[in-house]
């Protein structure tokens, strides 16, 4: 898929929430539910620049920014450490310069309040006051793990209030067919409630209910 037909597909796909691109694919590729926005306005969505680092260390961020390319999300494997901050307000400050889509971290963050007057989208494990050091190996644009959830170079991320999905690149396509028709589906069970259907009915939950007697 060459980049041209990627940027258009990711920008199809980001018109959708996270939890309708999650159903989309088969209930698979959301990050854990501790993966929250700093706000719950921001969205981002991109490309994934793959980030492995140590606890308590952030130089392979440093590393990284180096590399990284404008419309990239940084997603980032921190070990879920939340005792410091490898993200802050100058890595912001260079990565919003670089022109990056945002940030994705397994681990947490600080400079809250600076970030979020920036509008540079974060999600993350937690907030922690504590910085920390500038010595430790890591690697960057290799797959990495988040969760149960595997993350390659490449892969599409969108996160919005309800938390963080991936796609596989290969599978943006398909994906994107799948959501399109998720939410017509959808659409068309809002018009019949709004004429008076039920959930039930819509969902096919008849036998269900019956087979535990609530009907």
């Amino acid at each position: 898929m060459n980049k041209t037909n990627f940027t258009d597909l990711v920008s199809q796909l980001s018109q959708f929430g996270s939890a309708s691109i999650y159903e989309a694919q088969g209930a698979c590729g959301a990050l854990d539910s501790g993966m929250k926005p700093l706000c719950s306005s921001m969205q981002v969505f991109g490309s994934a620049f793959t980030v492995d680092i140590r606890p308590g260390d952030n130089l392979m961020l440093h590393y990284a920014l180096l590399y990284v390319q404008p419309g990239d999300v940084l997603v980032v494997d921190a070990k879920r450490f939340v005792e410091a901050g490898p993200w802050g307000d100058i890595l912001t400050e260079q990565a919003i310069k670089k022109g990056v889509a945002g940030l994705v971290i397994n681990g947490a963050v600080r400079d809250v309040q600076t970030i979020k007057a920036l509008g540079f989208p974060v999600f993350c494990q937690g907030i922690s006051i504590k910085g920390t050091a500038k010595k430790q190996p890591g690697k960057i644009n290799v797959p990495i793990c988040i969760g149960d959830t595997l993350i390659n170079p490449g892969d599409f991320i969108f996160g919005d209030a309800d938390g963080v999905v991936v796609v596989p690149r290969q599978d943006i396509a398909s994906v994107l067919h799948e959501t399109q028709l998720r939410e017509k589906t959808e659409e068309d069970f809002r018009t019949k409630i709004k004429e008076g259907g039920s959930t039930v009915d819509l969902l096919g939950l008849q036998n269900t209910l019956k087979r535990l007697q609530l009907m």
